[in-house]
């Protein structure tokens, strides 16, 4: 159990546009596209801190282009999800590994100069490990999961290695210029079912203070045992497993300087949009 400082339990919004003020204009033009003219300003964490690029809000508006390399993400977690340029895919990561999950259901190793447009990770270190001795569907596993949290306030990393009588997983193909909502993109999901299958489920809980930067509730991503297939998680009916929760009392987040993310309006309830890409 680590030594958690909660009563300087703290939230880092950093909004790092520039290295200097002056070239603010230019770079929130939305004429570039390419991560090769983002530079991150965020410093290299320790345990205990929340990695996040971009907002849910951006995503679910089309906010696709790809800003920063895994190579620089790996630098900031070992353990986490998201998504790559373009929403080619589902991104996992375990135990330091990085995996894109493409459209025929396959996990792919991911190169260093790979971006992502969204994502977020964490150094994984479980605070509580609790066993899940009986059958229960992705309803009453999150049900479950609460009842083991200290607070609803924090910000979980959630680790399950289980076997699944039956689990629905999907991906999205990369998308093209001009990039549609994420609403319309998921309607070209490709959705894989599995049955009898061992595995790891990769995700957080995130409070729901924070809708519209991150996903509310529970967000999980799945990949075999064998590293092999996996995806974005639908549905699932967990025979047994075991869970580990790692709390997290820190929060940074990165804010794209190209393409669209400087025009379009996040501060709108995009909640309904939500319900739909989470299902």
């Amino acid at each position: 159990m680590k030594n958690k400082r909660w009563l300087i339990n703290f939230i880092i919004f950093s909004l790092i546009l520039v290295s200097g003020c002056v070239e603010i204009p230019d770079r929130l033009s939305g004429e570039s596209d390419s991560s090769e003219n983002f530079t991150s300003q965020a410093p290299v964490f320790g345990d205990d801190v929340l990695y996040q690029v971009s907002t849910i809000n951006a995503i679910l508006q089309g906010v696709y282009d790809g800003v920063i390399p895994i190579g620089e993400l790996e630098t900031h977690g070992d353990f986490g999800i998201g998504t790559f340029d373009g929403l080619e895919g589902e991104m996992l990561a375990l135990d330091g590994n990085y995996y894109q999950i493409k459209t025929d259901g396959i996990a792919y190793p991911v190169s260093e100069n790979m971006t992502t447009p969204f994502a977020t990770v964490t150094p994984f270190e479980a605070d509580k490990n609790f066993r899940l001795e009986k059958p229960m569907n992705l309803t009453g596993l999150e049900k479950y999961l609460d009842l083991n949290l200290p607070s609803e306030n924090m910000f979980y990393a959630v680790k399950i290695d289980g076997n699944f009588s039956y689990l629905r997983a999907r991906s999205v193909p990369k998308q093209e210029k001009p990039y549609p909502r994420l609403a319309a993109a998921v309607s070209n999901q490709t959705v894989f079912e599995l049955e009898n299958v061992s595995g790891t489920l990769v995700g957080f809980r995130t409070p729901d203070y924070m809708q519209g930067v991150n996903v509310p509730g529970y967000h999980l991503h799945f990949i075999t045992a064998n590293r092999n297939a996996g995806g974005h998680v639908l549905e699932l009916e967990l025979e047994n497993g075991t869970a580990a929760l790692d709390i997290t009392n820190a929060f940074f987040m990165e804010l794209p300087t190209n393409g669209n993310f400087s025009k379009v309006e996040l501060g709108q309830d995009l909640n309904a949009e939500l319900e739909i890409v989470e299902k």
